[in-house]
């Protein structure tokens, strides 16, 4: 028997909600507020949302009689917009799949098992517990695993290119997930075309799968906090790599990822109790209004990497992220290995090293010192330490105290001129050609690589003035210490370097 995937389809766009709607009104412990509307947004690229009702209307249309009509009313601050049962919620925990199959899902980690047990629902059609709320899921994504390599050339110098990772997804799903597909093959019919997941076809059509439901993860699982009554898991990441979803347990709440995001116009928060998981309005939203989540202080390019889109409202947000190997490059090392650097080695060994440093866009009253991550000025410390200073904390194997003086603010300096020579256009070039998109998109929303070039170039431009910003208050840092305005301190070296913020407090 073989199956299909049921994701939405646009032609069936306002059916599809309907019936995801009417879905939700018949389970047990859903409560929806008569307020509240789903909207179709795609006019302005935002797919569905919700939205407080302008007038007398259902939730969704008025076939369905289970949200009655209302008059134009507005939201007060703490009132619930909705409530789903912790039972609803599409999780390991709540599938059937855990109880089917001899192996225990939680050996595989929160990530690959949740992606596991999407491909099982998936894969069961109408049998499936969720299948409305599949239906109304996207199958089509700009989150960068989907770019295209020209695509993601438009990405030059970003470090968010190294962060994608799609070869590690792959390389957990052939392991870990393809296996257990292929060695419970009544449990996952073979999608439309294919007799069975065996053989390369059967390898890539379940890659495809797989990376459809890790960026449905990605851009709308919430972490889901377990109820005091449930013992605590342990699991690694399946599918990403930053440390705090490494320890979250994941969870798709339906009607809950419905709501678009936005950092400046955020009215509402996902509240967990010990049965249910409730929306509320943290302030008054309008009758007409849409209700919108947040994402929390992430920047662009993280934005992009992970929810397929880019606003103006995350700039504030943006930062640069100087790679271990770039800031070993300005400091005129071979390379950056750590065996054959006994700086590096120092700090490996301390557990105080990093792949990479961010440093977050200044405001206008920030000094360079208030900006530099206490990391950073660690290794910065210490790649400029003296032969006879570095002698003397590797035997004592301590890192020296993150200060920040001349020579660290040189480094630090070479290493944001090298990290703008990556970019292959300046600037004005990305303004000139951002400007020609928004020109362009006057006469509709951009498809497709136009969509995706947008995108990219509003994330070039945000980390180049972030550069800019950043080398400015470098620069005038190193103006006042070279004229002799700049506060010393003596450290335990004998150095006269200024104290970074961090260390200050």
């Amino acid at each position: 028997m073989s199956s299909s995937t049921h994701f939405s389809d646009s032609g069936n766009f306002q059916l599809q909600s309907d019936q995801f709607a009417a879905w939700l009104s018949s389970r047990p412990g859903v409560s929806v507020n008569s307020k509240i509307n789903i909207a179709d947004l795609r006019a302005i690229a935002a797919g569905r949302g919700v939205v407080v009702l302008l007038s007398k209307n259902y939730l969704v249309s008025d076939t369905i009689p289970s949200f009655p009509p209302v008059a134009q009313s507005d939201i007060l601050e703490g009132e619930e917009l909705f409530t789903i049962p912790r039972d609803l919620v599409l999780s390991t925990h709540n599938s059937k799949l855990k109880g089917l199959l001899s192996q225990n899902l939680e050996e595989l980690g929160p990530w690959l098992s949740l992606m596991l047990v999407m491909i099982y629902e998936c894969l069961q059609g109408d049998n499936s517990t969720w299948a409305p709320y599949f239906r109304i899921l996207p199958q089509n994504f700009d989150t960068l695993m989907f770019w295209s390599p020209a695509e993601l050339e438009e990405l030059q110098g970003s470090a968010v290119v190294e962060k994608i990772g799609r070869v590690g997804a792959e390389e957990s799903i052939l392991e870990s997930i393809i296996p257990v597909v292929r060695a419970n093959s009544s449990l996952f019919p073979p999608i439309s075309g294919l007799a069975s997941y065996d053989g390369d076809a059967g390898a890539q059509a379940l890659l495809n799968l797989a990376h459809i439901m890790g960026s449905l993860i990605m851009a709308y699982a919430f972490d889901v906090e377990k109820p005091e009554n449930e013992d605590e898991r342990d699991g690694e990441d399946g599918y990403l790599t930053d440390e705090e979803e490494e320890q979250s347990s994941k969870g798709m709440v339906p009607l809950a990822d419905m709501l678009n995001a936005d950092a400046d116009r955020n009215n509402a928060r996902l509240f967990q109790e010990e049965e249910s998981l409730v929306m509320k309005a943290i302030k008054p939203i309008r009758a007409g209004e849409e209700v919108f989540n947040d994402y929390g202080e992430i920047p662009r390019a993280d934005l992009l990497r992970r929810y397929g889109y880019v606003t103006d409202n995350y700039a504030p947000y943006d930062v640069i992220e100087l790679s271990l190997d770039l800031l070993c490059a300005a400091a005129g090392l071979g390379d950056s290995d750590i065996e054959n650097q006994p700086r590096l080695q120092l700090l490996e060994n301390l557990e105080l090293l990093d792949d990479g440093y961010d440093i977050p866009r200044p405001s206008d009253n920030d000094a360079a010192t208030d900006i530099i991550p206490e990391e950073l000025a660690v290794l910065l410390k210490t790649l400029t330490l003296t032969p006879e200073q570095f002698a003397r904390q590797q035997e004592k194997q301590k890192p020296p105290k993150p200060t920040f003086g001349q020579e660290e603010a040189r480094l630090l300096r070479a290493a944001i001129v090298m990290g703008q020579g990556r970019y292959s256009t300046t600037i004005e070039q990305d303004r000139e050609l951002l400007a020609q998109l928004y020109h362009l998109e006057a006469s509709g929303p951009l498809e497709g690589s136009s969509r995706r070039r947008k995108m990219a170039t509003q994330v070039r431009i945000g980390e180049k003035e972030v550069f800019e910003l950043v080398k400015l208050k470098v620069d005038t840092y190193l103006g006042n210490a070279e004229g002799g305005t700049t506060k010393r301190t003596a450290n335990e070296d004998g150095d006269d370097s200024r104290r970074t913020k961090a260390q200050r407090t």
